[in-house]
């Protein structure tokens, strides 16, 4: 009878240590409402460790697009804290700003004039607006209630790299860097890559990747590439990368962490 009640007392003590829980954090969620856009956007912040609103230390800043915690902050995050570690030190610490879609279809294309982009996607072309949202409202707000250096830079996949590819060619000066995959060139009959690239403010680091993922979207990147590097010259460090073990679907991951060591490799570079 011992015996049972000691092992009845030991299983409820278990269970109450096991109730014991707490969230993890990694950030915060803020909602921006936007006078641009007419409608509340949220923004996912990941901080890094060191942060301290209170000390003079400056960090760079990333910013996501497909920014939701459904798509792809949580593992871009993670990639950021692991580019940092010290004993990897392919990046600085730096803050990930995740941009969360409500319609991305509409808000990371411009207008085309494809009968099959039309119908296939009827809501599209509103890019013009979202540029302004990311410049005028969301970097502002980043830049007034975080310690943040004047280094930027922009992440994009699919949709998200033709958006990325449109800031770059449009208004470069938006980022420092730009970091562009699986770029969604066969918009609009691949008309951005018609497009002629605008005079860069400063040096740029620009990585453009694609996978195995068809002769259209492979051409398209490869087209951009050169469209880049041939416009920016020694103006730009312009890199390309084919990874042809991943696809559309997983292509993200490797090309961020191979943009971060060419970032990485450049930095490098300049400091001797």
């Amino acid at each position: 009878m011992r015996l049972y009640i000691t092992f009845i007392a030991l299983i409820l003590g278990v269970c109450s240590f096991a109730q014991q829980k707490t969230p993890i954090n990694i950030g915060e969620t803020v909602i921006l409402t936007s006078k641009i856009l007419k409608q509340d956007r949220a923004l996912n912040i990941y901080l890094p460790e060191s942060y301290d609103a209170t000390s003079y230390k400056k960090y760079e800043v990333i910013y996501l697009l497909d920014g939701g915690m459904d798509e792809d902050f949580l593992h871009i995050a993670g990639l950021v804290q692991f580019a940092n570690f010290s004993w990897i030190s392919m990046i600085p610490e730096s803050i990930v700003v995740g941009i969360v879609n409500i319609d991305r279809k509409h808000d990371l294309t411009f207008p085309s004039n494809s009968v099959r982009d039309k119908k296939e996607f009827p809501t599209t072309g509103g890019s013009a607006d979202f540029i302004q949202f990311i410049t005028n409202e969301v970097q502002p707000y980043i830049n007034s209630n975080y310690n943040v250096s004047e280094t930027k830079t922009l992440i994009g996949q699919s949709l998200g790299g033709l958006l990325a590819s449109e800031i770059l060619l449009k208004q470069p000066s938006a980022f420092t860097n730009y970091i562009i995959v699986s770029p969604s060139t066969w918009w609009d009959d691949q008309s951005i890559l018609d497009l002629k690239p605008k005079k860069l403010d400063g040096f740029k680091n620009i990585h453009i990747s694609v996978g195995k993922e068809g002769p259209m979207m492979e051409t398209g990147a490869t087209n951009l590439y050169y469209t880049l590097w041939q416009a920016y010259g020694d103006n730009a460090a312009v890199s390309y990368e084919y990874l042809k073990e991943q696809d559309h679907g997983d292509a993200l991951h490797l090309s961020v962490y191979k943009a971060f060591q060419e970032m990485s490799a450049n930095s490098k570079e300049d400091k001797k």
